[in-house]
């Protein structure tokens, strides 16, 4: 329970938090794109089964593999692509999280 709280209190809290801070005036948008970053979890579809508790994603799926995650670390730098490299980082933090609760 207490693993499931912070791994989903991190994927949806963190960016509400972050655009309410640094996107006021756009908070909202903001949030949607950062939310957008829940889209990676599709490579899950790939695995067998679909879910498992106790697998740590991190590395394991396509599109949670250390160089996807360069690839969302440079997504940071352009401004026209931080919001969707902050989202999926965020969702690489959650994952990361859940991985260390394990």
């Amino acid at each position: 329970m207490l693993q499931s709280s912070i791994h989903y209190g991190i994927h949806f809290g963190l960016p509400l938090v972050v655009a309410l801070i640094f996107y006021k005036s756009y908070w909202l948008k903001a949030y949607g794109i950062m939310i957008l970053g829940m889209l990676i979890d599709l490579d899950h579809l790939l695995a067998n089964p679909i879910f498992d508790p106790n697998r740590c994603s991190i590395n394991f799926h396509p599109l949670h593999t250390y160089y996807a995650i360069v690839v969302y670390l440079v997504l940071l730098i352009p401004k026209k692509t931080r919001l969707i490299g902050m989202g999926l980082i965020i969702h690489i933090i959650a994952d990361i999280a859940d991985c260390g609760l394990m």
